[in-house]
């Protein structure tokens, strides 16, 4: 495993009690990173915590809540200082289903997290970035947003908004030490997979022309160098973690 010094660094995941971002958060306490992990769920936020040791810290945080999330921002940086990587990993994918019987309530709430719950987070952080001329985000989008899966659309929208907002926050801060680029993984195999069927399922590793679903370290070994200061030129840039299923 490749090392990458981040001694000194104070992290924020979101969505990082488990999955990706939890394997990411893994990745950055053995780079010497102080963590601190957001998710709704304060029963696995403690078991990360207790599994990652004392540089890791916990906020239970509901990422479509505004208020909620300035808030824990400011908790954040009162207890481990200056917040100097962020890593958007809190989504969710919904059921799979058509669009034109797409349950309304459903499709506003996978925007809400996977959307709204990102511009949350940079919309707080990124002021105190900004002062300090220095800061790392890496949102976790997904190849949907590039390529639009069916019976996904609510998924797959959401992604590539979040690609999208990627790339106009990066321009904005670019005169600044700050990158922030997004990575667009194929199917990971995360607990995400619970609201899938197993047709979606096996569809989807169809599609992936290694024959197999990304391995969470994968995705954290990648975001290690993103969010480290060897990144110094790279932002508003789109990482493909496909497998070869990216067309573009």
């Amino acid at each position: 495993m490749n090392n990458f010094d981040l001694s000194g660094q104070h992290a924020v995941i979101t969505g990082g009690a488990q999955g990706l971002g939890f394997a990411m958060a893994r990745r950055m306490v053995a780079s010497g990173a102080g963590v601190t992990l957001w998710d709704m769920d304060g029963a696995l936020l403690e078991r990360a915590r207790a599994e990652l040791g004392p540089q890791a810290r916990t906020v239970t945080v509901d990422v479509t809540d505004w208020a909620m999330v300035e808030r824990a921002t400011t908790e954040t940086e009162a207890a481990g200082g200056p917040i100097s990587i962020v890593v958007n990993s809190a989504g969710i994918a919904g059921p799979a289903a058509p669009l034109d019987t797409y349950d309304i309530a459903t499709w506003k709430k996978i925007i809400d997290v996977n959307l709204h719950g990102t511009f949350h987070v940079c919309r707080a952080i990124v002021p105190g970035m900004k002062a300090r001329n220095y800061g790392r985000i890496v949102n976790i989008a997904s190849i949907a947003g590039k390529e639009g899966n069916p019976n996904a659309s609510a998924y797959s929208a959401s992604k590539a908004a979040v690609i999208g907002m990627t790339k106009s926050l990066g321009k904005e801060l670019a005169a600044f030490d700050i990158a922030v680029n997004c990575i667009t993984p194929a199917t990971a195999e995360t607990r995400i997979l619970e609201q899938l069927t197993p047709e979606f399922i096996e569809y989807m590793r169809s599609r992936i022309p290694r024959g197999r679903f990304l391995e969470v370290e994968e995705a954290a070994s990648m975001v290690a160098w993103l969010v480290s200061k060897e990144n110094s030129f790279t932002t508003a840039a789109v990482f493909d973690l496909s497998g070869g299923r990216a067309t573009y």
